[in-house]
């Protein structure tokens, strides 16, 4: 559950171009029918966001997933494109040695965009589905559920916020808008009560 900062160092950070056909990963979005989406979904009028799941979530479709993309976008006051890769451990545990230097999983990764490009394209979440389908198992609710859990955080990142050094900021605004978004108990919520 981590973002890479707006003021970011290169060697961390990925290289986010407008109009760049990739995710950080390396896998091309026009190459996203192989990842199972058929076709990019409508967010906000006039744009289009891309989910790639590469790893199915029971009962999570990948325009259900879309859709609440937009509205976690909206929720949060998110300007600008974000892509959604949901994929393996494997997987997030390579994003996470590469760009944080940790060579472990992790449940979900934020990548901003440039600042230049923000008006346009906001940014990249990363998910693990093995992570989201054994926290949702442990913590009683569906892994489609914690897959918005962790859409959310990572769209609060994207814009801006960050719970390791915001004196609690970010909590109280994902606790806000996970009532709004009828979720179950928050990310940095339930973090704070395993300390």
């Amino acid at each position: 559950m981590v973002s890479a900062p707006l003021g970011r160092q290169p060697s961390r950070c990925p290289p986010f171009r407008l109009g760049h056909a990739g995710f950080v990963s390396g896998h091309r979005f026009s190459d996203a029918a192989s990842f199972g989406i058929r076709r990019p979904f409508r967010g906000w009028v006039g744009e289009v966001n891309v989910v790639i799941l590469q790893k199915r979530v029971p009962d999570l479709t990948d325009l259900a997933l879309d859709r609440f993309v937009a509205r976690a976008r909206r929720a949060v006051g998110l300007k600008g494109l974000v892509n959604v890769l949901l994929t393996s451990s494997a997987e997030m545990k390579s994003l996470n040695r590469r760009f944080r230097g940790k060579d472990k999983p992790t449940d979900v990764l934020s990548f901003p965009a440039e600042p230049h490009a923000q008006k346009q394209f906001a940014g990249e979440i990363a998910i693990s589905a093995e992570i989201a389908w054994q926290n949702a198992r442990q913590l009683g609710h569906s892994p489609a559920e914690e897959v918005k859990i962790l859409v959310l955080h990572g769209v609060l990142h994207l814009r801006g916020y960050d719970h390791e050094c915001d004196n609690g900021r970010m909590a109280r605004r994902e606790k806000q808008l996970r009532a709004k978004l009828h979720l179950p108990l928050g990310l940095i919520e339930r973090t704070g009560r395993k300390r």
